[in-house]
């Protein structure tokens, strides 16, 4: 449900399409927009560089393997392992933080005198967005040899140990949905519901979810990240390790707010619920919904500062994003399955709750709109993205149910608009009394004069077989709410067959008022649609945030292409290389001129000209020689600003004569960068 349903007009369908209709167009065109004119930027870290490179055959051994990454890591003692052909130990320790000049690097030594042959170079990281990566690959010293060492095919964070702690985040997920959520549903839409034992139960399994889940993963935290074997996850030096990490301290963060968030289930259950007068209950409930909100955002912000949203581009703006995000997603699914439980549960929630319900849904709707958006161009980046890689079709498959739920809720607006305040609903929430009790007895109607009837209520009723099953109702002490004469003792047994009848005439009374309203049944049905679609949907979701960004991917395969060489043979060359950043005023060209072109020492000058061959004033531009032939650099090259679109270097020391890459990285604004490269021929 998503909107406010009309109180009258004979078609309750058409106005909520024709009002949600232009919302739709307006996000599918944001949606493109986005998506065309954004530029990739790393988000999980990944392997940028290596040296020696991936295959490459060295003259000698080197004294160090370093990698580098495309953004920042966490890296243990044996994080990066050297193997040579027999499957020793090549490397001397633990590697060393090499990072610097905005370059993410590690380094491990090797030892001396190492034998010609195949080596293999394993490393495993914690990516600062909380997920382990990990990868391999190959060099030679002198030749190529066979090697005894297989590279590892399994995937960082899988095995058993990955599928519990993915089942733990699934279940982290939808406890913090049905926490907040409906805590957010009974004081926003129903306060009356705070009362009702049904509601109860689900906010406070919610709340036993969210921490159980919370307390697996910061114990499978360490085996997850690490050996990956379920027995390290009580080693309390792992443990230890974990609670120095930035996702550590979120998940102990998340157990404190946790304990915060049960008084405040304490308080709305017990003293909220029972507050009779109106003007200390409208106060309670403001300092509730405060603290509520309080407590909320803190623990969603435990997910926005270890996770994607803590890294990659624009994260002081990401994370708040991502913590509305969540927000939206709880006040929305999480509302969603309390009324689903009021609904089948509870026979006087009125329709008003129903309405107000459906106006907290439409606001959420629109900031899960917004936030999306905004992920969507941080995480994807590009349409070839979308739908080439596994992060954008699982992106398009949750785009697919969030339009199957509005469409279900369009469904459920209909029947929210033909819901009728029931009689006697204030009645039945204080149970029946002892007239009731006796005006309807439990008993199934088999026919028009069929007579109703109660169960025996003397010893009979225990079970002995010459007790009749059934008796007709008298003025006899078996009724169901008949007092003992005045003095009398009161058989417990007796007290207890009464209780027991007086339950099930409750519970008869309950189910006959649900099914009773046709609107309420119809209400009922659809709901419990969207509530399965939302459960899909969370799965996704709860995949998505451990999957790999597509344009990692894509900015991995605009690099892999070779471009032409330029013969450089002495003298000033001169290179242009068009380039587009994808962001406003993004597109133009970069003119390069090396002179003299030569091995040892070099100026630089760049041009960037926008359309029109105008000077384009930019904020940054960086340049990088490499030449992979012989495993030399990135050497990198910062050059001055001169004027507007006007850059200079001097001094840029080209050592030996060869095919070169030159890359040129052009920034236009804080969020928009291109990096283009050609190949020159030098000395």
């Amino acid at each position: 449900m998503t909107a406010t349903a009309p109180r009258s007009g004979p078609s309750p369908i058409r106005r909520p399409l024709a009002a949600v209709a232009p919302l739709a167009a307006l996000i599918s065109l944001l949606f493109g927009l986005v998506l065309a004119g954004a530029s990739p930027a790393s988000a999980h870290a990944a392997l940028t560089g290596s040296d020696p490179q991936d295959g490459a055959v060295v003259a000698t051994a080197p004294a160090e393997v370093t990698l580098t990454f495309s953004e920042q890591i966490a890296m243990g003692d044996d994080s990066i392992r050297v193997l040579d052909p027999s499957g020793k130990r090549a490397d001397s320790g633990a590697p060393r933080d090499m990072t610097g000049g905005g370059a993410v690097r590690y380094g491990v030594q090797l030892h001396s005198g190492l034998p010609d042959g195949t080596y293999t170079v394993a490393w495993q990281a914690v990516s600062a967005d909380s997920h382990p990566v990990a990868g391999a690959f190959t060099f030679s010293v002198g030749a190529p040899s066979e090697t005894t060492v297989a590279l590892p095919s399994a995937e960082a964070g899988g095995g058993l140990v990955g599928a519990l702690y993915g089942i733990a985040r699934y279940a982290a997920y939808a406890g913090f949905v049905l926490l907040a959520g409906g805590s957010a549903f009974v004081l926003a839409c129903w306060q009356r519901g705070a009362g009702a034992r049904p509601l109860q139960r689900l906010v406070v399994r919610g709340w036993i979810t969210l921490t159980a889940a919370t307390l697996v993963m910061l114990l499978l935290r360490s085996p997850y990240t690490g050996s990956g074997k379920l027995s390290d996850a009580f080693d309390l030096d792992g443990l230890q390790a974990v609670l120095d990490t930035k996702p550590g301290a979120a998940l102990v963060s998340r157990l404190l707010l946790l304990g915060a968030s049960a008084l405040f289930i304490a308080v709305l259950f017990g003293a909220y619920a029972k507050r009779e007068d109106e003007k200390e209950k409208q106060d309670l409930t403001f300092g509730l919904a405060i603290g509520g909100a309080v407590i909320a955002t803190g623990i969603a912000g435990t997910w926005a500062l270890a996770e994607h949203a803590s890294t990659g581009i624009q994260p002081g703006i990401a994370m708040p994003v991502d913590v509305l995000h969540l927000l939206a997603v709880a006040g929305w699914l999480g509302g969603l399955a309390a009324l689903l439980v009021a609904l089948y549960r509870t026979p006087d929630i009125t329709a008003g709750a129903v309405r107000r319900f459906s106006r907290l849904a439409f606001g959420s709707v629109l900031v899960l709109a917004a936030t999306g958006l905004y992920q969507s161009w941080r995480q994807v980046g590009s349409w070839s993205a979308l739908t080439g890689t596994r992060y954008g079709q699982l992106l398009l498959l949750k785009v697919a149910l969030v339009a199957v739920l509005v469409g279900v809720a369009w469904i459920s607006r209909r029947w929210t608009a033909r819901l009728t305040e029931p009689a006697g609903a204030g009645a039945v929430d204080a149970g029946p009394t002892d007239a009731e009790a006796v005006a309807e007895p439990v008993v199934s109607v088999s026919s028009a004069d069929a007579k109703p009837s109660l169960p025996a209520a003397g010893p009979g009723a225990s079970g002995s077989s010459d007790a009749p099953a059934t008796q007709t109702a008298s003025p006899a002490r078996d009724t169901a709410d008949e007092e003992p004469p005045p003095g009398e003792e009161v058989d417990p047994e007796r007290a207890a067959q009464l209780a027991r009848q007086r339950a099930a005439l409750t519970a008869t009374k309950e189910k006959r008022a649900r099914d009773a309203d046709p609107e309420r049944a119809g209400l009922r049905r659809s709901v419990l649609v969207e509530t399965a679609v939302a459960v899909v949907l969370l799965a996704v979701t709860t995949i998505l945030t451990s999957t790999e960004p597509g344009r990692t991917e894509e900015e991995a395969a605009r690099g892999a292409a070779p471009a032409a060489a330029t013969p450089v043979t002495g003298g000033q060359s001169s290179l242009s290389l068009p380039f587009d950043t994808g962001g406003r005023n993004g597109k133009g060209t970069v003119r390069l001129d090396i002179s003299p072109g030569g091995t040892g020492s070099n100026n630089v000058h760049l041009w960037v000209d926008g359309p029109g061959n105008q000077p384009l004033d930019v904020p940054e531009v960086k340049l990088a020689f490499t030449l992979e032939s012989k495993d030399i650099g990135p050497l990198p090259v910062v050059p001055d600003r001169l004027t507007a679109g006007h850059w200079t270097a001097s001094n840029v020391q080209i050592p030996i004569a060869g095919d070169w890459k030159v890359a040129v990285t052009v920034r236009t604004s804080d969020i928009d960068q291109t990096t283009i490269d050609k190949n020159v021929k030098i000395g």
